[in-house]
């Protein structure tokens, strides 16, 4: 598995998803230096020290963020509702037109790589 999996994935997404999902990819990228850039479960995601770390992946509907734990979203789960994004233990649905906002991802992730003492 590889980043031209990935690439793959995205180029086979519409483009408004393509777009946020790219946006989105390249967030989580800057906050995991050394990451591997994988398929698994189907969608694309990182893995640090051979542990998941957070994925994303494209629907007919939405988009979601996945941070491979439960115990991550709950964490921001006020904020999370504030901003008016479903959420649930697992995952974040949002749209290409109202994306995760960017200072969110790199929390979620840095709570993920504490998680998983990566930090």
């Amino acid at each position: 598995m590889s980043a031209s999996e990935v690439e793959a994935y995205l180029a086979r997404r519409p483009e408004d998803q393509r777009a946020a999902l790219q946006a989105l990819r390249e967030v989580i990228g800057t906050c995991l230096s050394g990451a591997e850039e994988v398929m698994s479960y189907a969608m694309p995601g990182f893995r640090l020290g051979g542990k998941m770390v957070a994925g994303y992946a494209g629907f007919a509907r939405n988009c979601g963020f996945y941070p491979h734990s439960g115990n991550i979203i709950p964490q921001f789960a006020d904020e999370i509702a504030a901003l008016r994004f479903r959420h649930r233990p697992g995952a974040i649905s949002f749209t290409p037109a109202r994306p995760l906002p960017e200072d969110l991802v790199r929390r979620l992730v840095a709570a993920r790589l504490a998680e998983l003492g990566l930090a």
